[in-house]
């Protein structure tokens, strides 16, 4: 069963007395090494009832394109197919999930819905309003963290610093082998409507070339870096011309892999302690740091949740002149003067995904030739979740909260437009990389 740490329960003093369990899968798209399957399995069981999972496909999801949707609903497939052998059947509903759900609840008499955790606001909203509207329980659970959001600390965290030796600390505790997940017990005696998923799949366009989705492509990718990429990762991760990132952002942001499964196979890679710590202080720390933000700073995703001495800076370059202006549209298209920034945009444009040392430099290089810090901000944001697969998550937010409020970070050298937040350049990448080699490495992209 769960770590009861791992839950919470929306809406409070509603209790379970029997009835079909439905897990509302919503940012966890797999079966294996899921915590939110596994308390609405074991939930159903102790009231020998059944369990069934609901996905609810939101067509005019915000910022979500054909590319999202393509890559999302090919990792639902496989789920799907996976539920097959514990005899757990899968509902695809559309449209609003309050309204959807609702009805779902009352046409199958449901006694309890498990949910899984995010920090952003449209899916708290719907979950919170979904609680409201209902007299059956409604149990988050915390199956996309290590370290659950709510234990790791109970305010929003100033820096890595500060969370680390919490995260690290309770890391023993929750850093764990998965239980066996068994067929389920008790079987289920409703209609289950047949999915045509090739229909719905291809609805959606073709697929992505660079990043193959769903549930095996997970964890071929993480069988790769572990076996590849993760050998040298310490010192050469920042550069765009090597292979030695994971590549698991999308599959990540999009639950077909669980980061308690990476980090536990990470650990027993047979490459050097730096290379791996390096890793998971990436992917347990630094990313969980990013859930921390967004969950207990409201203003995530604007320039308002930045820290008091970066809004202070901000104000006193508000209006300093910039040598270069560039509209969205210019941005989208790649179009500035800068042939490493056009790189950068194009691989993402291209492939779905832009390397991270690379999202560093074009999110501040956008705060550099925008005409203030609020049209970086939503510029940055808008790009972000419209072309790159691992968008309209946390880890997006506060890499553009970082990038262009310093957010995370610290007070740096005083210049103009950046004031105190950190400056890159062009010159900068160039001593760290073949600039050249990125750039043709792009063009050969085409």
């Amino acid at each position: 069963m769960t770590d009861i740490r791992r839950e919470h329960q929306l809406n409070q003093g509603v209790t379970y007395f029997g009835g079909p369990v439905i897990y509302w899968m919503s940012r966890d798209m797999r079966v294996r090494d899921n915590w939110a399957l596994i308390k609405a399995l074991h939930l159903a069981e102790s009231r020998q009832c059944a369990v069934c999972i609901v996905f609810c496909l939101i067509p005019d999801y915000p910022s979500a394109s054909h590319e999202h949707f393509r890559f999302m609903t090919e990792g639902l497939c496989d789920v799907d197919h996976e539920l097959e052998d514990l005899k757990i059947p899968f509902f695809m509903l559309q449209g609003d999930p309050v309204s959807e759900l609702n009805k779902f609840i009352k046409q199958i008499g449901a006694g309890a819905v498990v949910t899984d955790f995010s920090p952003l606001k449209h899916s708290r909203k719907m979950k919170s309003e979904l609680a409201l509207s209902i007299n059956i329980p409604v149990i988050e659970v915390d199956a996309h963290n290590i370290v659950p959001c709510r234990m790791a600390s109970h305010k929003e965290e100033f820096a890595a610093r500060t969370i680390r030796p919490k995260i690290n600390g309770l890391l023993p505790q929750f850093l764990v082998e998965f239980p066996e997940l068994r067929r389920q017990k008790f079987e289920w005696k409703g209609h289950v409507a047949h999915i045509d998923w090739d229909r719905i799949i291809n609805s959606f366009g073709k697929p992505n070339e660079f990043y193959p989705a769903g549930i095996k492509n997970a964890d071929d990718q993480l069988r790769n870096f572990l076996t590849g990429g993760l050998n040298g990762y310490s010192a050469k991760r920042n550069d765009p011309n090597l292979d030695n990132q994971s590549n698991l952002s999308p599959y990540l942001h999009f639950g077909n892999i669980s980061a308690q499964r990476v980090a536990l196979n990470a650990k027993e890679a047979f490459w050097s302690p730096d290379d791996i710590n390096a890793f998971l202080e990436e992917l347990i720390v630094r990313r969980e740091l990013a859930e921390n933000y967004c969950f207990y700073n409201e203003n995530y995703d604007s320039v308002a949740g930045a820290h008091d001495w970066a809004k202070k800076t901000i104000e006193e370059h508000r209006d300093d002149t910039r040598e270069y202006i560039y509209g969205f549209d210019e941005f989208e298209r790649a179009r500035t003067h800068d042939e490493l920034w056009n790189a950068a945009q194009k691989e993402m444009l291209i492939t779905g995904k832009m390397h991270g040392y690379m999202r560093m430099y074009w999110a501040k290089k956008i705060l550099e030739w925008t005409p203030d810090v609020e049209t970086a901000f939503d510029t940055a944001l808008a790009l972000n979740d419209k072309y790159s697969l691992d968008g309209r998550d946390p880890n997006g937010y506060t890499g553009v909260a970082w990038s262009i409020c310093g957010v995370h970070d610290r007070a740096w050298q005083n210049r103009p437009v950046f004031g105190k937040i950190r400056y890159m350049n062009y010159n900068g990448c160039r001593s760290k990389f073949s600039v050249d080699r990125y750039i043709q490495k792009i063009k050969d992209l085409k």
